[in-house]
């Protein structure tokens, strides 16, 4: 552990230890407990004694051992946050410290702990699971409910001045590390940064080791821009913005900029590396076990160098005493990145430093900004539009075939539940070619279970789908060529009234954003209440966004666009990008619907360009049918059924030449037969 040798980014280094980490490491050797060795308690249970009984609970052995290992670093408190150094939305087991300190298995949560305190932040997707997983040991911190503070909040409230809360740097952005250290700060605390994340000493050998998935190169035919064209684009960037390296942290655009893939996250084909771009050379760092020949020739083609992953640091510090300024997106690179430029820079000298200019910004070590990276990942070419096309066309026949399957078990009286349902999903989505994985983890809820937005179904809490279900099912393929995410809620029995009324205005909604025409540049909040005006009308509503971001056979979630009520995300839309259109409506404890579709961003034909400006609509890369059952016509204008049955035919017409199964075909046929409504006119 270091001391820091200038201004602190988030607080200050720990002292030195009077153990060496070894030496810690045997310390604690007895404390240490093995994953599963103790068995999760319902949070309730943490302040309740068998009456009549004075016997006490043991502690739990791995808070006592990390606790041993914080005393020995100086710090009263430390965070485990759910995150690995890249800000992954799913992080590779070796990260999953959150998971192995609490036992708490849900994907999203905060674990902090205290000498005397182990406190657990998650939303409220995960308030029953992580009752369930939770020791007596644990508060359960319901994280958006009232009352009930942030980390960071309770952290300033409840410790006592001149607290030192440690953090991993490695594993918090430089902006989350500011606004916790500014919050401390104001209350006496201080936040300490450690080389040694006391998890990983009570970890220790049980740590799983770091995935070794080999690399892949993604095809020029997917891509549609060379891996030397990407970087000097971002050469040109580094010019306009007087910067002379970028660091590139996430890892999907890692994968985007060197034109590769990987399997080193679950969903998401991508593997751990970060990549720095300078006016002379490109470096992908990453464990060079992965590369294979072919990965190798491809990247010796474009000019870029291999390096080993843990040397990316060291690069990063030379430059930074060479004088150099390092541009880095504070929501996106590691506090640990940052404080190895800046000290080598302090380190440095003056001697060593840029030559004083008027161009105050040309001397800074970090210059903090957006990256280039994620707009340009946004916009697809038309390579990659083609291959998104036809992983949706793929998409379509594997849906067909599911739904025309659990159709005919349900007309045959079988009953699956919903944990079964997903493996189903993913068995029809595996018999198509170029099929490596999910883009996520199925969403399977029949009734009730369709209420929760973000349901996961486990062997345990499975209901099941039998005849007269109704069922939500949002599910997604990751194919060679591209990347889907599709939900359709369809009904296996006679739908209600109530049941129809809520799927018509949610398909309206669908409808009304697919359709819709704006001028360029036009942010996605403006656009979404086209999707919830049908339900407004009746006073319905759902509560998540509308729409976000798909790579290009890459992260299903991706940026920096968006459809949401939230006025925060400024980000205009232009020609190219992908974006998902997805109306709902859930009734807690009945049903939930949701129509999903993925949109790409188009040139609309207009008769004037007022201002001189274009004017944009979407197109539809989804091809799966929408169930006509759960349809009341009576609500529909005819421009409406117009669309639907266009849209039906277009699937009927790029799909059924794939499906090979007759029943299937039949099937097809029938869901994508044009509908015909009769008006009456009185009067």
């Amino acid at each position: 552990l270091r001391l820091l040798q200038r201004t602190p980014i988030v607080g200050k280094r720990a002292p030195q230890p009077t153990q060496t980490p070894s030496q810690l490491a045997t310390a604690v050797a007895s404390l240490r407990v093995r994953p599963g060795t103790v068995r999760a308690r319902s949070s309730a249970a943490s302040d309740v004694k068998v009456e009549g009984s004075e016997t006490q609970m043991a502690p739990d052995p791995k808070l006592v051992a990390m606790r041993a290992a914080m005393r020995a670093a100086g710090v009263d408190a430390f965070i485990v946050p759910s995150q690995d150094p890249h800000f992954s939305e799913y992080v590779p087991t070796c990260f999953e410290r959150r998971m192995f300190i609490s036992g708490f298995t849900g994907s999203a949560g905060t674990a902090l702990v205290t000498h005397d305190a182990a406190l657990l932040w998650t939303d409220g997707r995960y308030f029953l699971q992580a009752e369930q997983e939770l020791g007596p040991e644990w508060t359960l911190m319901r994280g958006g409910q009232p009352g009930v503070p942030e980390p960071s909040k309770w952290l300033a409230d409840k410790m006592a001045k001149g607290s030192k809360v440690g953090v991993d740097p490695a594993v918090h952005s430089l902006s989350e590390a500011r606004a916790l250290r500014s919050a401390l700060e104001a209350a006496g605390s201080a936040l300490v940064t450690l080389d040694v994340n006391p998890v990983d000493t009570v970890w220790d050998a049980d740590r799983p080791a770091f995935p070794t998935a080999p690399l892949r190169v993604h095809k020029a035919e997917f891509s549609g821009k060379s891996v030397a064209d990407k970087v000097n684009f971002i050469r040109s960037k580094l010019d306009e913005n007087k910067s002379d390296v970028l660091v590139v942290s996430p890892l999907d655009e890692v994968a985007w900029l060197f034109n590769v893939r990987g399997g080193d996250l679950d969903y998401n084909p991508v593997t751990l590396g970060y990549g720095l771009v300078s006016k002379d050379e490109a470096c992908l760092y990453v464990d060079v076990g992965k590369v294979t020949n072919e990965v190798s020739a491809h990247l010796d083609e474009a000019g870029v160098v291999v390096k080993p992953y843990d040397e990316c640091a060291g690069d990063m510090r030379a430059a930074a005493a060479a004088g150099k300024t390092l541009w880095i997106d504070a929501d996106k690179v590691s506090v640990a990145l940052v404080e190895a430029a800046e000290e080598a820079a302090a380190a440095a000298g003056p001697a060593e430093k840029k030559a004083k200019t008027e161009d105050e910004d040309a001397k800074k070590t970090i210059k903090e900004g957006v990256s280039p990276i994620p707009l340009a990942k946004a916009v697809k070419n038309e390579a990659e539009l083609a291959g998104m096309l036809e992983a949706h066309l793929r998409d379509g026949v594997a849906m067909a075939s599911f739904w025309c399957w659990l159709d005919e078990q349900a007309a045959q009286g079988k009953e699956w539940d919903e944990y079964e349902i997903g493996e189903w999903v993913s068995k029809f989505r595996a018999e198509q070619p170029g099929f490596s994985e999910e883009s996520f983890a199925t969403i399977a809820g029949e009734g009730p279970h369709g209420a929760i937005i973000h349901y996961r179904a486990s062997v345990e809490s499975a209901r099941k789908v039998g005849p007269d279900s109704l069922l939500l099912c949002d599910s997604g393929g990751q194919y060679d060529c591209g990347t889907t995410d599709v939900t359709r809620t369809h009904h296996l029995g006679t739908p209600t009234d109530h049941q129809k009324n809520a799927y018509t205005r949610v398909l309206q909604g669908h409808i009304g954003l697919t359709t819709a025409v704006f001028p360029q540049d036009t942010s996605g909040f403006v656009l979404d209440a086209f999707a919830r005006r049908h339900l407004w009308e009746a006073g319905l509503d759902y509560r998540h966004g509308t729409g976000h971001g798909v790579g290009a056979a890459l992260n299903v979630h991706e940026g920096p666009q968006s459809i949401s009520p939230r006025f925060g995300n400024m980000t205009g839309l232009v020609p190219g990008m992908i974006l998902s259109n997805e109306p709902g409506y859930y009734e807690d404890g009945g049903f939930g619907i949701r129509i999903e579709n993925l949109l790409v961003v188009r040139e609309a034909k207009t008769s004037h360009n007022f201002g001189d400006k274009k004017y944009l609509t979407f197109d539809y890369l989804t091809h799966i049918p929408i169930q006509k059952k759960l349809i009341d016509f009576s609500l529909m204008s005819g421009a409406e059924v117009a669309w639907l049955n266009q849209y039906h035919a277009v699937v009927w017409e790029k799909v059924s030449p794939r499906v090979t199964e007759e029943k299937v075909k039949a099937w097809l046929k029938e869901a994508c037969a044009p509908v015909t409504v009769k008006t009456v006119v009185i009067g």
